[in-house]
């Protein structure tokens, strides 16, 4: 019969039990806790690269409020200067200065002429709008893969495949987004990784168009702060332009 101390040396050689590995729910919690926290307001640009070699860059702020309101302004090119996006639930709206009205947008529209659409920037919230599960093995080494399926039609995608780094505090590395076809319509690259204080998370995507492949938008975050709340009259359509 082995000893009780012999028992215990061999546990000890052993190491420590292994972590249990996350659930698809928990790493969508934590996509949304890094990429859309509940109160935020960051300077950030799109770039938006063309067949024919030209780009265009946009520059905005943007404020986001719980899982429901999100409000961009952009201050560039002169031609958008004045502009500016609101999300309230399932409604996005599009304010135009020169015309002093807000006119209705679709989630499924790019964003700018960008290769963004709609949803990518306002709303970002998987956890809401989509189901998850694992898919194993990852094709990706050391990351966690991720099949998504919308729940509803309010989103831009039918199907997401999400990359993730295996660590303590996963980061998004890759995204993948799908029609109902499944045909593969975007791409995205998540990187250069920066702390902004409160939150560490990539301060870059790139986001190719997988149906115009020369096409390509690079939206990059400048500065980025977590607030404990918003005022919420800036959420309100009557606010836009003011």
């Amino acid at each position: 019969m082995r000893s009780a101390w012999s028992v215990a040396v061999m546990v000890g050689m052993a190491g420590p039990a292994l972590a249990a590995e996350p659930d698809a729910a928990t790493l969508l919690r934590r996509y949304d806790e890094v990429m859309g926290p509940a109160f935020f307001e960051m300077d950030t640009s799109m770039t938006a690269h063309r067949e024919d070699g030209s780009t265009r860059t946009y520059k905005m702020r943007v404020l986001k409020s719980g899982t429901e309101k999100l409000r961009v302004t952009f201050s560039e090119p002169s031609s958008a200067k004045g502009q500016e996006m609101l999300r309230n639930g399932d409604n996005l709206w599009l304010y135009m200065p020169n015309l002093k009205r807000s006119v209705r947008i679709a989630s499924r529209d790019s964003f700018m002429g960008g290769d963004f659409n709609n949803a990518d920037v306002l709303r970002v919230n998987y956890e809401a709008d989509y189901t998850g599960k694992l898919t194993t093995p990852s094709t990706i080494p050391n990351t966690y893969q991720l099949e998504l399926k919308a729940k509803g039609p309010q989103v831009a995608y039918d199907v997401i495949k999400l990359w993730m780094t295996v660590e303590a505090k996963p980061l998004p590395v890759r995204g993948e987004f799908y029609a109902s076809s499944g045909k593969m319509l975007r791409s995205a690259q998540f990187s250069e990784v920066k702390d902004f204080g409160q939150l560490k998370r990539p301060a870059k995507i790139m986001m190719r168009n997988e149906l115009a492949t020369q096409r390509y938008s690079e939206m990059l975050l400048h500065t980025m702060t977590v607030k404990d709340s918003m005022n919420q009259q800036r959420f309100v359509l009557d606010d836009l332009g003011k």
